[in-house]
């Protein structure tokens, strides 16, 4: 969540820095060059200008879910910096009071400001660190109260999710539409690809999710559209602008947005809607609840993958409020008969080096069966990154996983592969899908041993090659790499 300071003091800047990292990341504007030159060699984040005009704001790129604190200071009345603030387009305005003794005309001072709508904060309060909490919930309840009177006005609002849509995703549908006071007919929970993985269907029919089938020509439909749990880039240019964003994928470019909310580092999107939820004392139905607990312990593996302090909260805050019996009925059996097949398929099409395991699975039916068989790799003592493939309606699919021990899974299959599809992901877990004829072109065939061999060259190479060997994208496996073992 991005923090923008006005301070001009040193000390202050250094003491807020250490306090707010944890939470916010935090830059300070600064009027003296050398004073920011300082605190750059320092490792703090500086702009230096003048934080009364409206063009330093805008250079800082400030937006209305910017958060900005003001130091007050007695020497110099902080007006003219609130309204180039405003001017700019920041809402979020807090006024630090740095509490120095003040003449009667500094006081009436601070009371016409507290009277304009600006949030005064104590600085004591602040570096002790209980309020750097209700800060931040504070910044959260005002950034979800601008979407909601944003979205207010729409007779229908589309809730769109990514394709074929995990717990994650259709948790946060429930979560927003809670967020926005909406009905199922006045917001509507679509993809263009329906629900197909066993256990996701099992959750849609407990907890009575309708998801709605789109098509191109249905956005027209909508006044309004938001995302959540995916970006706009992913749906390839059909949507180049939406009205709001709530993801914890990595930022992508490629779209704008009226509100957006991006947190990577959290193990889900249902924990940053959590967040969302307590910052306006929402109510939250069992039914919601239940989901997004169901969408934590799904998208973290039970809190042991990729999971944020946050996630832990969000998981501490919804467990009474959720139905345990029925989450426990959601996760029921994960291995059927489709899955011990590819299970099988995995141990005969593979290839072990050390701590990698590497196979092809061929000609699948769904993605989730891809990922279920990476996933169930790593229980395995020996194996530490797992990257099996297949082929999915003429798209090869790299399905990459690790313990986090070494490497980052995300990075490797950028580098593989997305120049000749799309790829990314976390550290722990990321995805390559690619056109069987772009495979093919890139790589020689699409035969599963040349599939499998080239997966596993590549990855061998990523994970073995030292820091500066990291000269090229996607090379290709070697000519002589043999059969499946």
């Amino acid at each position: 969540m991005k923090c923008l300071a006005v301070c001009q003091d040193e000390l202050l800047v250094r003491l807020l820095a250490r306090t707010l990292k944890s939470r916010l990341d935090v830059e300070f504007i600064v009027e003296d060059r050398l004073l920011g030159r300082r605190l750059e060699d320092a490792g703090i984040a500086v702009h230096v200008g003048n934080p009364r005009r409206v063009d330093t704001w805008l250079k800082a790129d400030v937006g209305p879910a910017t958060c900005i604190l003001v130091e007050d200071s007695p020497r110099r009345s902080p007006r003219r910096t609130i309204e180039a603030i405003w001017d700019a387009g920041a809402t979020l305005v807090y006024l630090l009071d740095t509490e120095r003794p003040r003449s009667p005309r500094q006081q009436e001072r601070q009371r016409m400001l507290t009277a304009s709508g600006i949030t005064r904060l104590a600085l004591s309060e602040l570096l002790r660190g209980a309020l750097a909490a209700a800060l931040e919930r504070s910044i959260t309840r005002a950034r979800v109260e601008q979407y909601q009177r944003y979205l207010a006005d729409a007779d229908r609002i589309l809730i769109l999710l990514h394709n074929d849509p995990d717990p994650d995703a259709m948790a946060s549908g429930l979560a927003l539409r809670t967020l926005l006071h909406r009905t199922r007919a006045t917001a509507i929970i679509g993809t263009f690809q329906a629900v197909t993985r066993p256990e996701n269907l099992r959750m849609a029919n407990l907890l009575d999710i309708r998801i709605e089938l789109l098509s191109r020509r249905s956005l027209t439909e909508f006044p309004r559209v938001a995302t959540v749990d995916v970006q706009p880039h992913y749906f390839g240019g059909l949507l180049n602008r939406v009205d709001l964003v709530i993801d914890h994928h990595p930022a992508r470019a490629g779209y704008s947005a009226a509100f957006k909310d991006i947190r990577p580092d959290y193990g889900s999107t249902c924990t940053i809607l959590t967040e969302h939820l307590r910052a306006v004392d929402a109510n939250i139905s069992e039914r919601t609840a239940t989901a997004m607990l169901y969408a934590i312990k799904s998208d973290t593996l039970f809190l042991s993958r990729h999971t944020d302090e946050s996630d832990l909260d969000a998981f501490r805050f919804l467990y009474p409020l959720a139905n345990a019996a029925l989450v426990r009925k959601m996760e029921g059996s994960e291995t059927n008969l489709e899955r011990l097949a590819c299970l099988s398929t995995a141990m005969h099409r593979s290839r072990v080096d050390g701590a990698l395991y590497t196979s092809h699975l061929g000609a699948v039916e769904r993605e989730d069966l891809i990922a279920f068989v990476a996933d169930f790799l790593l229980q395995v003592d020996e194996i530490s990154w797992s990257v099996v493939s297949g082929i999915v309606r003429q798209n090869v699919v790299i399905c990459a996983r690790n313990l986090g021990e070494a490497g980052d899974a995300g990075k490797f299959v950028r580098r593989s592969f997305g120049d000749i599809g799309s790829a990314g992901g976390h550290r722990v877990m990321a995805k390559a899908v690619a056109s069987v004829a772009r495979f093919a072109e890139r790589f020689g065939s699409v035969e599963p041993d040349r599939v499998l061999a080239v997966t596993h060259a590549l990855a061998g190479e990523f994970l073995h090659a030292p820091p500066a060997s990291d000269r090229r994208r996607g090379a290709e496996a070697p000519a002589d790499a043999g059969p499946a073992a």
